[in-house]
């Protein structure tokens, strides 16, 4: 007994090392990381190398409950409350109607090409309907991905608010089918316990957002204690909305949301530890569910499987997103990169749970599906996003270079932080740059030796230095000790070729690159012409195009209300057949851009 314990422990470590492990592999090849810790509990299971035999549906289903909950306080904790103030309302949209339209599109298709009743169809539809928050949140914060502000948030808080949505219709739907009743059976009272889903959760989740802060500011604990009291907070707030059966992933969200958006005392040892628990409950999470699969029953579902993706990739999400965010003056390209960003994960597999645990007599199809669509999403999609985001034009180059900044907690509720910088080569300090008087360190660290900034004299590369700042400050200390970003030619494209003051004379700028205005315009400042035309609030790099330039907004003030800077670029950015990153093999491509040259020719001499 001892012993098969003993190798039970071993085998479960050795998984997660592997996993953690096969990360360096993943960041080399630039595979999606949640894909390859699939693939590891895939090899591990009872298919693969048979190490470990797991069927048990209802102890994953817990497992992986708890370790969304973790995940998505997490995502609310380190979303600000400037991202709702710059792409809130459509994402929420998305995330509610987007997941309806999501669902009723993919079930109809799956109600033929499964040929199952509407209620099954429906069912493996609202399964697949919701975006992942850990393989969203990964590819944009962790996997090098530099997207516009208001782009990066939509997706965000779409992909972190729309679990309750698929969740309630997924239990919803399988009560139903469990009972062998049909549609004709929703009623009003199905609205109405949504309406409490959302309602209780959001307001749970408030009251355990409250409840963490004052835990950490108000109650003296240890210090190592402070993280795991949010964390133990956090899952019994999810645990207590779910008793009251309101959306407990919601309440996670919103917990951590408040809590993220407050100040509290050890924000950045909370930050850490939150980060690596985060990344526990993924690889625990994710090799769970690839033990629990079994790959020898993949063949009897992988075509429609197949198809089902084709039809969610390329068909029903573009569809949902369009109709959602064309109301909010997003761009076409915009629409096209977030339908794209419409990642599969483990809350699809999650979702697949259900019906075992629920007792749907052919509910292994639905996980097997499931996890078919979810492995190609995480491989087509999550592969290909950097190459889409430049293609449509909406990289853009990182605000300051690479930055080496640690922030150190004082023991009380200060207004100052104390941090410490490691001075980057090529920055402003280390070419000689004047510091102002309220950024000189108070230590200084050279070459191993602690001395005092007066003996250190003028800082040099390499030098670790200490101060006292305000938060507001830390911005610009990052550009003083930063390495500055190079002017090369896909920034100076970006942001324009040339610049432009923002109180320029639309009127005066118009005959100098060839483009007319009407008269009401010719009067407007190149600032208040780009108020008018781009949605708000302003983000960098927005862009409108007007005869053969494109106007951008190059730079803003630190509240993002102002435009201190406008780019021109002539020869303006924009999607072409040629660099579109194509699937396809270098001869076929080739042939494919040869009958294209051909067609253009004609329409030219025509």
């Amino acid at each position: 007994m001892l012993e098969a314990q003993t190798v039970a422990i071993f085998i479960v470590a050795g998984l997660v090392c592997a996993a953690i492990l096969s990360s360096l592999l993943s960041f080399r090849i630039g595979s999606p990381l949640l894909l390859v810790f699939l693939v590891v509990g895939l090899a591990a299971g009872e298919d693969g190398f048979g190490l470990v035999v797991f069927n048990d549906a209802g102890t994953a289903y817990l497992i992986g409950s708890i370790a969304l909950s973790v995940i998505l306080f997490d995502s609310g904790y380190a979303t600000r409350f400037r991202s709702y103030r710059a792409a809130g309302v459509p994402a929420v949209v998305l995330a509610t109607a987007g997941v309806l339209l999501t669902a009723g599109l993919t079930g109809t298709a799956a109600k033929f090409l499964f040929n199952v009743g509407w209620l099954e169809g429906m069912l493996l539809g609202t399964i697949l309907a919701s975006t992942d928050a850990a393989a969203v949140f990964f590819l944009l914060r962790v996997g090098g991905v530099t997207i516009r502000e208001r782009i990066r948030s939509l997706l965000e808080i779409e992909s972190g608010t729309n679990d309750p949505m698929a969740i309630f219709l997924t239990l919803t739907l399988v009560e139903l089918i469990v009972a062998g009743a049909g549609v004709d059976t929703l009623s009003a009272g199905l609205f109405g316990r949504f309406a409490w889903a959302m309602l209780g959760g959001a307001l749970i989740g408030a009251a355990g957002g409250w409840l963490i802060l004052v835990a950490v500011n108000r109650i003296q604990f240890d210090k190592p204690l402070y993280p795991l009291i949010v964390l133990s907070l956090a899952v019994t707030v999810f645990a207590m909305a779910s008793i009251a059966e309101a959306s407990g992933f919601l309440a996670t969200y919103i917990a951590g949301l408040i809590a993220g958006n407050m100040r509290m005392r050890y924000s950045q040892a909370l930050e850490d530890f939150q980060s690596g628990v985060t990344w526990f409950c993924q690889i625990a999470m994710f090799l769970t569910l690839g033990l629990l699969a079994t790959p020898s029953e993949f063949p009897a579902v992988f075509v429609g499987a197949v198809a089902i993706t084709a039809f969610l990739i390329f068909l029903a999400r573009p569809i949902a997103v369009w109709v959602c965010l064309s109301v909010f003056r997003f761009s076409p390209a915009d629409m096209t990169f977030v339908s794209w960003v419409g990642l599969r994960g483990a809350v699809s597999i999650l979702l697949g749970i259900i019906p075992l645990v629920g007792g749907i007599g052919d509910g292994q199809s639905y996980f097997n599906i499931a996890f078919i669509v979810v492995l190609l999403s995480l491989a087509i999609q999550g592969w290909s996003i950097g190459p889409v985001a430049r293609w449509l034009g909406l990289l853009v180059p990182p605000i300051k270079g690479p930055v080496d900044r640690i922030q150190l907690e004082l023991p009380t509720a200060s207004r100052h932080e104390l941090v410490t910088y490691k001075i980057a080569p090529d920055s402003p300090v280390a070419l000689g740059a004047r510091m102002p008087r309220w950024a000189r360190p108070s230590l200084v660290i050279r070459d191993g030796a602690s001395m005092s900034a007066r003996r250190a004299g003028r800082l040099k590369e390499g030098d670790s230095i200490y101060l006292f700042v305000t938060p507001r400050q830390v911005q610009l200390l990052d550009k003083l000790f930063a390495r500055p970003v190079p002017e090369d030619e896909f920034t100076s494209t970006f942001f324009g070729d040339f610049i432009l003051k923002p109180d320029a004379r639309m009127g005066d700028v118009a005959p100098l690159y060839d483009f007319s205005v009407s008269e009401e315009e010719a009067e407007l400042s190149a600032e208040e012409f780009l108020q008018r035309r781009l949605p708000q609030p302003l983000d960098m790099g927005d862009r409108t195009t007007i005869g053969t330039v494109d106007l951008i907004v190059r730079a803003l003030d630190e509240e993002g209300m102002r435009i201190l800077e406008v780019g021109i670029s002539v020869q303006p950015m924009r999607p072409s057949l040629e660099t579109m990153p194509l699937p396809l093999p270098a001869s076929a491509r080739k042939v494919l851009l040869k009958a294209i040259g051909s067609m253009r020719s004609g329409m030219r001499e025509e």
